[in-house]
């Protein structure tokens, strides 16, 4: 669907519009199951969140840690994996699409990188501000550097996903080529390097599936698009494979309840990830493929695929920005009056102000998505030209270790402005590189 903007309406005019305008081949569930699975990722985030004041000091609580029955939600809500093989369908039905067109992978990756990349550049700037600024008010190191690296958690997946987005070609190649083969093949080396790394203790080798996990899962979403599974008795299977799984990871093999990093546990299923997810993608892949019929029908009635659009429209803003959102308002919080902050995680009374809660930070994130949305939209309007593939690959290598660096640490009390001023411009000079246009802007079909 080719991208259109109406400046003078509002968002949801504008998504109507583009609702009336969808051609009848685009597959609206992907595009639900997108929007869906990054709306719990940022609800999940915003309930895992348990801020609250011990004698008198404020601390930065996880519900996972604190309330350790909750860890079993997290089998319903990393929903990561899910939005991997929506990645996948996306990814090779766009590229197979290019390559019909006549387009090569110079315009094609410019189109899917410039999406991912342009709306972290604001978010990087205010947060560099905003370290400067508390560094010169004399606001303790410490807690710059907590509450950034809370803000950048969500850089992880771009972290991830740009990899995957500058090897689409290649493992769609790979899919075309080898089918499953290519899937079992990466799963098997994730299972190797589990193997290998738990029971010879070398846990440096486990980064490696960063890879492994995520490009495994990824392959998931070209079988999804080839229809091999349609229907629930092609599909269910998988679920049930990847639910008993799962069981037998957790149950047997020792490995953690949470799909999510626990703080303060040893071995984390996310971070970096274990096979524990790439059942997860079975298990969650085959409930959403068996549902794939009825919903698509859903998705033909005018509010939900409107809906769908709305929130497709800016969803990297909206995940980028969403715990910003919580650290800011947790900080005036407790400046101003510490409402909410005395009750306990977990209590009858805790989980009754929760609505309170989400409804707060959904109206200040509409109001940062109100904001900085435009440079999102700005690419998805068509802001794409021609980008050398080693402008691509350069301008990712830089980026990866970057945002990795910022998901992990923050963004550093070092230096004598307050921030990791490496680490910053190594995001920006990757982000120059893949978003500067050396032609005038021109929208493709």
């Amino acid at each position: 669907m080719a991208p259109t903007t109406y400046p003078k309406m509002n968002p949801w005019s504008r998504a109507v519009k583009l609702a009336q305008s969808t051609p009848e081949s685009r597959n609206r569930y992907a595009d639900f199951l997108r929007a869906a699975s990054i709306t719990v990722v940022v609800i999940g985030h915003w309930l895992c969140a348990a801020p609250f004041v011990d004698q008198g000091t404020l601390k930065l609580g996880d519900l996972l840690h604190l309330v350790p029955w909750t860890q079993w939600l997290t089998w319903a809500l990393q929903v990561m994996p899910l939005f991997f093989i929506v990645g996948g369908y996306a990814n090779g039905a766009s590229w197979e699409a290019a390559r019909e067109r006549g387009q090569g992978y110079n315009l094609w990756i410019a189109l899917r990188l410039r999406r991912l990349v342009g709306p972290v550049v604001p978010l990087l700037i205010i947060w560099s501000l905003m370290a400067i600024m508390a560094n010169r008010l004399g606001v303790h190191p410490q807690m710059i550097q907590v509450g950034s690296q809370v803000a950048f958690i969500p850089t992880w997946f771009l972290a991830v996903y740009i990899m995957v987005v500058v090897t689409a070609p290649a493992t769609f190649w790979a899919w075309n080529r080898f089918g499953m083969a290519s899937f079992w093949g990466l799963a098997l080396a994730a299972v190797a390097v589990d193997t290998v790394a738990f029971l010879f203790s070398f846990p440096l080798l486990r980064w490696t599936n960063y890879a492994f996990v995520w490009l495994s899962v990824h392959q998931l979403g070209y079988l999804w698009r080839s229809g091999r599974i349609t229907g629930p008795a092609r599909a269910l299977p998988w679920a049930a494979g990847g639910l008993v799984l799962l069981i037998f990871l957790v149950a047997v093999a020792s490995y953690p309840i949470s799909m999510i990093t626990v703080p303060g546990e040893e071995v984390s299923n996310s971070r970096p990830p274990t096979i524990a997810l790439l059942a997860l993608a079975a298990f969650h892949g085959g409930l959403v493929w068996a549902l794939e019929g009825p919903l698509r029908r859903w998705l033909r009635r005018p509010w939900p695929w409107t809906a769908t659009i709305l929130v497709n429209g800016t969803i990297m803003t909206l995940y980028l920005w969403h715990l910003t959102v919580m650290v800011l308002i947790i900080g005036l919080v407790n400046l101003w009056g510490r409402v909410g902050l005395g009750l306990v995680p977990g209590s009858g009374i805790w989980w009754a102000f929760r609505p309170v809660w989400l409804s707060v930070l959904a109206g200040f994130l509409m109001l940062f998505v109100s904001l900085f949305g435009r440079f999102e939209q700005m690419a998805k309007g068509g802001a794409s030209a021609p980008l050398a593939a080693w402008r691509a690959i350069l301008g990712s290598a830089l980026m990866v270790p970057g945002l990795a660096f910022l998901a992990l640490k923050g963004i550093g009390p070092e230096g004598w402005l307050g921030l990791r001023l490496d680490v910053v411009l190594l995001v920006l000079l990757g982000a120059f590189l893949i978003l500067r246009s050396p032609a005038p802007l021109t929208a493709p079909n």
